[in-house]
């Protein structure tokens, strides 16, 4: 499965476009996580787990889009946007959500 951010996938021709899917993962913040984040937002540096979160978020989102995308009997998505949310009460939540065009191509 091709999935890209791109119109269209270089040198392949789109023969069937099978409409816009979509793909969710919400994940909500540990305690002990958020603690250790905020020692790093005094001190600085990077925050490995929120990092280690939003990039399994990211995967179970593309994973529910190419799903989707198999459902439909398409072999590619293109057009993909990812985006990120804090939800939830005092934001305690993430929420990353991928959508894209399913398509077949040559």
């Amino acid at each position: 499965m091709i999935i890209t951010t791109t119109p269209g996938v270089e040198g392949r021709q789109v023969r069937d476009y099978k409409g816009v899917i979509t793909g969710e993962a919400i994940f909500g913040a540990n305690l002990f996580r958020d603690l250790f984040a905020g020692v790093r937002d005094i001190v600085g540096g990077r925050s490995g787990s929120y990092e280690k979160s939003l990039r399994e978020a990211r995967e179970v989102a593309l994973g529910e889009l190419e799903e989707e995308a198999h459902r439909l009997g398409a072999n590619a998505v293109v057009g993909v946007d990812l985006d990120y949310e804090v939800i939830g009460e005092k934001g305690s939540m993430m929420m990353v959500s991928v959508s894209g065009t399913a398509v077949v191509i040559e």
